[in-house]
């Protein structure tokens, strides 16, 4: 077998497995431990491995959170559909506060012309509803995050503890049996206070969210009343949903999944 075949192969071992031993390396491919050593080299260098004690693991995958902007641009129609769901539940006289995600301005933009206040730390939330006559709209004040679009600190915190809500909608990077979390811990302390004075809790998440745990927990999953999706996740974490009390509702089917 030609090094370049075994190399292949000692990858595909780690995608299944997760890490591998010289020892192992030489027992699949019936090589000398010299052979394994030398393939092992020769993937580091290609930076497809990171070398350990005795073998090998994957590199860690780290996905680039994109700007706002960026985000916004990639919005899809399961987001829309999310929104949809989202706006909803904001009935005439409500208090809800909406935090910086692009599938809450997915929701804001669905939000009919009502009697309500809306309370946000986002920019873009505020300007998607400033075009709505009848709606109240709260601005946090605070320090911009200027390449996503949010107000963060100390102010932003303070000023939402005099706040008590109906509903709090929260979008995330990923959700998990890790919890909720986000790529900015500035922007996971702001939803951890909005989450803290609402009384109904509602996280939106397109799928490709579910089962994923970002940088920073801002959550438990039992802090969350409702999570809004486009797909019904696995039976897994649909059980997990349900010990933590966690009611679910996907906006394809429109109706709560059983």
């Amino acid at each position: 077998m030609y090094q370049e075949e075994r190399l292949e192969l000692i990858i595909d071992f780690l995608k299944k497995h997760k890490r591998i031993t010289a020892e192992q390396i030489c027992s699949l491919f019936d090589v000398s431990r010299d052979t394994a050593r030398r393939d092992l080299v020769k993937l580091e260098e290609e930076k497809r491995i990171v070398r350990t004690r005795g073998g090998a693991i994957l590199p860690p995958v780290h996905n680039e959170v994109k700007s706002y902007i960026n985000r916004l641009n990639t919005v899809t129609e399961e987001k829309k559909m999310i929104g949809n769901k989202a706006a909803s539940f904001i009935y005439p006289g409500d208090k809800v506060i909406l935090d910086a995600s692009t599938t809450v301005q997915a929701c804001a933009e669905q939000i009919e012309n009502m009697e309500c206040t809306i309370i946000t730390n986002s920019i873009n939330q505020a300007e998607v509803l400033s075009s709505k006559s009848d709606i109240n709209i709260q601005l946090l004040g605070g320090t911009l995050q200027k390449e996503h679009r949010f107000l963060y600190g100390s102010a932003v915190s303070e000023k939402l503890s005099e706040y008590y809500v109906d509903k709090v909608f929260i979008g995330v990077i990923g959700i998990s049996e890790n919890g909720l979390t986000i790529a900015h811990e500035e922007d996971g302390l702001v939803k951890r206070k909005m989450i803290q004075q609402a009384k109904q809790v509602i996280a939106l998440a397109d799928h490709t969210k579910v089962g994923l745990t970002g940088f920073f927990r801002f959550a438990d999953l039992r802090d969350i009343d409702l999570l809004i999706t486009d797909r019904a996740p696995q039976k897994e974490f649909r059980e997990l949903l349900r010990k933590n009390n966690v009611e679910l509702l996907t906006a394809d089917l429109e109706e709560e999944d059983e």
